[in-house]
């Protein structure tokens, strides 16, 4: 899966237009899927799509100031997803279900502030407050749907405008009361922000399921990213997902959920709760970012623990960044640079989890703002590219774990009928160069196998017994496939002199000592240096040199 967007994507209305040109370049590397970002009109034509106003508006009534979105206009997306659709991508919607904002009308109605980190407890006398509650989208002019919403289909919202106060308000009524099957943090986390939809309601359920129904027959999507999961009902989404793959007999719609939470427990009851759903696995997300923070120090056996993936395979969804990570967002927990490409291999190569790609780490993250240039990253897409590539040719079949050494792991891919060759992967977090000696089999028996990314010079060539002594430099990692006649693969990241230095006398000490399997893993050439590996810069080849080049 390939997540569509970053936070700063040009608000240029212009961003379906470059899915549609982009389509076919990501299906070649065999991405089979892509998350796009909240398609709905949002509060401003700069809206990233999670202040969500209008569901039904898709960038085609003239709404908050704008017809397009900030990504463009209802006729682009549907031309864009078309385009993916042909070359073989499936389209997964970020459906923004838990809230709606800037109400076009106030309304007057009771309600009751309630503690902050403990939303069970009211904190004052109920009474009368003023807020923007009344939707009735007139721009839209009832086309699709009639329905307007008022109080009566929220159950909480942030702003009494005729007190000018800022709260965490419940709203009264009958039957009034946030939903009690969401996460317990704050005593109750349904309500999160703008007006909080209330799913207890029968009117909000039908209106919902007619959108979703309404985005399968106007737009053929594939699935939804359900926004801000811990905040709404679990009952809301199982019956909703039942309705879709039932009702609308669409039995394959996927569905992965933002179930930010570090503690697998709380993720295992949501797994429980929703019935067939995918969801992010953010406890491999913390880990990646420990790895890269603690270097040398972080025990590589334990990259996995504590996971989704390792715990609920069939349901992770693995990542490594996203929107909200990214430097400078309130969720920012951004993997160093550095550890970015072995991540990459842990998610892509291996046999267990779902991997999606970020925007920003492929093709960069745009700055802040035109005053604040250096807010801006570079992308890694030659990188990230050649990982992808590895995954669709290579990275199949059973799979041996080589995690027996605190600094450096390896694994190797058996291949299957189709995809024979195989593969196997080394990495080290230290300020020493990895190596293994992996079983590929007897049959490769003579083979001479090569690093496909290009980082480590020298061949292997595979014993009788179908095994090798396989490579990769200090803070990196190597993707060992056999060598194909007449080709060979480029480096994939430039690196500096002094670590081009560092690298050959790696690689130097590794022909010395070839056929010692004495050699102690980890061994140092020198004195320990006091930082790791500085993050290597990126070469933008296109693609199509790239290939020629192989």
């Amino acid at each position: 899966m390939f997540q569509f967007f970053e936070w700063y994507t040009p608000t240029d209305h212009m961003h379906w237009v470059r899915l549609k040109e982009q389509a076919s370049l990501l299906s070649s590397l065999g991405l089979s899927a892509i998350w796009i970002p909240p398609p709905t009109k949002g509060t401003s034509p700069n809206d990233v799509g999670y202040g969500v106003y209008d569901l039904w508006d898709m960038g085609e009534f003239d709404q908050k100031g704008t017809v397009p979105t900030k990504y463009g206009t209802k006729d682009q997306l549907k031309e864009a997803v078309e385009e993916c659709h042909k070359h073989g991508i499936k389209i997964y919607f970020d459906a923004v279900l838990n809230h709606k904002a800037n109400g076009d009308e106030t309304e007057v109605f009771k309600a009751v502030a309630v503690a902050n980190d403990d939303r069970t407890q009211e904190i004052e006398d109920p009474h009368k407050i003023t807020a923007y509650t009344k939707f009735n989208f007139p721009g839209r002019k009832g086309k699709y749907s009639d329905f307007q919403w008022n109080h009566h289909h929220f159950s909480g919202t942030d702003w009494d405008a005729k007190a000018e106060r800022s709260a965490v308000f419940k709203i009264k009524g009958e039957n009034k009361s946030f939903a009690e099957d969401v996460d317990g943090e704050h005593g109750n986390f349904d309500y999160l922000m703008c007006n909080n939809i209330d799913y207890d309601h029968p009117d909000v359920v039908a209106e919902t399921k007619r959108w979703a129904q309404w985005c399968l027959e106007e737009f053929k999507i594939d699935g939804f990213r359900i926004d801000a999961m811990k905040h709404i009902s679990a009952g809301f989404i199982a019956h909703l997902l039942s309705h879709i793959r039932g009702e609308l007999n669409k039995p394959d719609f996927f569905c992965v959920g933002e179930y930010w939470k570090q503690d697998l427990s709380d993720v295992d009851i949501r797994l429980e709760n929703n019935g067939h759903i995918h969801l992010f696995d953010v406890p491999l997300h913390f880990n990646f970012k420990r790895a890269g923070e603690e270097g040398p120090s972080f025990d590589m056996r334990t990259i996995f623990d504590g996971t989704l993936v390792q715990s609920s395979p069939e349901a992770a969804v693995t990542f490594i960044d996203n929107h909200d990570t990214q430097p400078y967002q309130a969720l920012e927990s951004f993997v160093p640079a550095w550890f970015k490409p072995l991540a990459a291999a842990l998610i892509c190569l291996r046999f267990d989890g779902y991997p999606c790609l970020f925007y920003g780490d492929f093709y960069g993250i745009e700055p802040k703002s035109s005053s604040e240039p250096e807010t801006g990253l570079p992308g890694r897409k030659e990188m990230f590219s050649r990982m992808l590539l590895a995954r669709k040719q290579f990275a199949y079949g059973t799979q041996d774990d080589y995690f027996d050494h605190p600094n450096c792991i390896a694994w190797v891919r058996h291949g299957d009928e189709h995809h024979p060759d195989g593969l196997a992967v080394v990495m080290s977090n230290s300020n020493a160069k990895g190596h293994k000696r992996l079983h590929v089999g007897k049959h490769r028996a003579g083979q001479v196998w090569v690093d496909m990314m290009g980082y480590w010079k020298d061949p292997v060539t595979i014993k009788e017994d179908g095994s090798a002594k396989f490579y990769c430099h200090s803070g990196s990692v190597s993707l060992w496939v056999p060598k194909e006649d007449g080709k060979s693969w480029i480096t994939v990241e430039e690196s500096s002199p002094e670590e081009l230095e560092r690298h050959g006398r790696e690689e130097q000490h590794a022909r010395d000592h070839a056929d010692d399997d004495s050699e102690e893993e980890g061994q140092e050439l020198e004195a320990d240096h006091p930082d790791l590996p500085k993050p290597l810069d990126t070469w933008d080849h296109l693609l199509e040199d790239d290939q020629e080049q192989r």
